[in-house]
């Protein structure tokens, strides 16, 4: 099993992450990146808004990570923000970080890979 790292702000984390697990969640957030560009052009337009779904990323394996994003709140997907949670039956880690962060972490999990 690899591992992925995801750097924050201050500091890093790295976990074991299957690979089946990182593409389903490259698609959640492929998806959310689609749903931040609709509320930015609506923004941009003037057009009213309507509320688009909001990500809740859920893995349980070895450790439980949950990441959630309501896109809604966020002018450019590149100002978007996740609330990022990783824990197992001996620690719990919680923090905001940026999306871009998890989507350039991603790529490079996937860059090792091959």
């Amino acid at each position: 099993m690899s591992q992925l790292t995801l750097n924050l702000a201050q500091g890093s984390i790295k976990f074991n992450f299957p690979f089946e697990a990182a593409q389903a969640l490259k698609v959640e957030i492929d998806n959310l990146m689609q749903k931040l560009k609709i509320v930015a052009s609506k923004i941009n337009n003037g057009e009213q808004k309507k509320a688009e779904e909001s990500l809740d990323y859920q893995y349980i394996g070895e450790v439980f990570i949950e990441i959630f994003c309501n896109p809604n709140i966020y002018p450019t997907p590149f100002a978007a923000k996740v609330l990022l949670t990783i824990r197992d039956d001996k620690i719990r880690f919680s923090t905001e970080t940026e999306l871009t962060r998890i989507v350039d972490d991603l790529r490079q999990y996937f860059e090792q890979l091959n």
